[in-house]
């Protein structure tokens, strides 16, 4: 079914299977993230899955189009491991909306790119990919079987070819057994505030966290986005105005609790695999996230630990075999790993300062 949108005529949204199976393609890019901030964070779900149900029907109507809302991973990453509190992941993500939001209205992204480097990109997937790997690990040992039960899930969907729907399946595994524990959860309609975070909050983990962020935003949720838009649905929306609808979408987000969030060529990719070719599929979408947000409390908090550190394990694996995907391995493998070791914000400035050194001296893939 074609519906028109009144006042536009360049576009109609479509509800159909196609558009809704892509909108659960695109829900992999979110899902198993968000539900690990929430149950390992203090952090309110249902205030999390109303911020991505409201920015699927703001982007999609405005752009036309299956633009995709996700999480920024590595600010994620960093507040699921603990090294970024409540606070911190607040004020980042006003920074980071700032930051783009200037980046957006000047046109300056492509440049910012160019200075960073793709291998030093890449070395920060790595770096956020190895991150949600160690936590993930150490939560899968609390419980042996139900890790086992997970990583079988997992392993069955690679062996039948469907690795991209491996986390959305865990991801019901560990919704099945909180149900069988718990039972039917109870609806429960969310309450919303508005809440600035402190001065606390800004920290030089938080400033670090927010550049390496950035990093990643720049290459894969402007850029490597705005490519996706136009080879799959040739349209014309620069990385220059994504950077701009991300910096007011977290502006506006984070004052309500909401996480830190940018579009990505993920999710893009997703919906577009699994049949999505319209607004319909963003609009289906965000559906799906209000019911989970009405129902998913209890769901989060009997979530077994072992099968939630799997389901990071899959997320991180991803992620890492993203960041190996480069012709400068020694900066990204550097990257990643300095990142794991000491910090991601430092692992970025040092990661920058050597691409630029082996551009110097002729070594590197820009």
């Amino acid at each position: 079914m074609y519906v028109a949108v009144p006042g536009r005529r360049d576009f109609k949204i479509r509800f159909s299977r196609g558009e809704f199976t892509g909108a659960l393609g695109d829900s992999v890019t979110v899902l198993p993230v968000v539900v690990a901030v929430a149950a390992l964070t203090d952090l309110s779900l249902p205030r999390l899955l109303v911020g991505f149900a409201a920015f699927q029907v703001v982007w999609g109507l405005h752009y036309g189009l299956p633009v995709s809302v996700e999480p920024m991973k590595a600010l994620a990453a960093l507040v699921i491991a603990g090294g970024l509190g409540s606070d911190e992941l607040a004020v980042a993500g006003l920074l980071a909306g700032a930051t783009l939001l200037l980046i957006g209205v000047t046109d300056t992204l492509a440049r910012v790119e160019t200075y960073i480097g793709r291998p030093v990109v890449r070395g920060v997937q790595l770096a956020v990919g190895l991150v949600l790997l160690e936590t993930g690990v150490q939560l899968s040992l609390d419980g042996p079987a139900y890790a086992l039960a997970a990583l079988a899930v997992a392993g069955v969907s690679v062996a039948i070819g469907r690795r991209r729907v491996s986390a959305l399946l865990v991801l019901g595994l560990g919704v099945g057994i909180a149900v069988a524990t718990v039972g039917l959860p109870s609806p429960t309609v969310p309450t919303f505030g508005v809440a600035l975070p402190t001065a606390t909050g800004l920290t030089a983990n938080t400033a670090g966290a927010t550049a390496a962020q950035l990093a990643m935003t720049v290459g894969n949720a402007a850029i490597a986005t705005s490519l996706l838009l136009t080879d799959y649905y040739d349209a014309d929306v620069s990385a220059d105005d994504l950077a701009t609808s991300m910096g007011v979408m977290n502006l506006v987000a984070a004052p309500f609790g909401a996480i830190p969030m940018c579009h990505g060529s993920g999710g893009v990719a997703g919906k577009y695999a699994f049949g999505a070719r319209t607004a319909g599929s963003n609009l289906l979408l965000a559906g799906v996230f209000a019911v989970a947000a009405v129902v998913g409390v209890g769901i989060v908090a009997a979530f077994p630990m072992p099968v939630l550190g799997v389901l990071l394990g899959v997320v991180a694996v991803e992620l890492c075999r993203t960041g190996l995907d480069t012709t400068d391995l020694p900066v990204a493998v550097g990257v990643g790993v300095l990142g794991l070791m000491t910090n991601i914000g430092v692992a970025f400035l040092v990661g920058i300062a050597a691409h630029r050194l082996r551009l110097y001296v002729g070594g590197a893939d820009r």
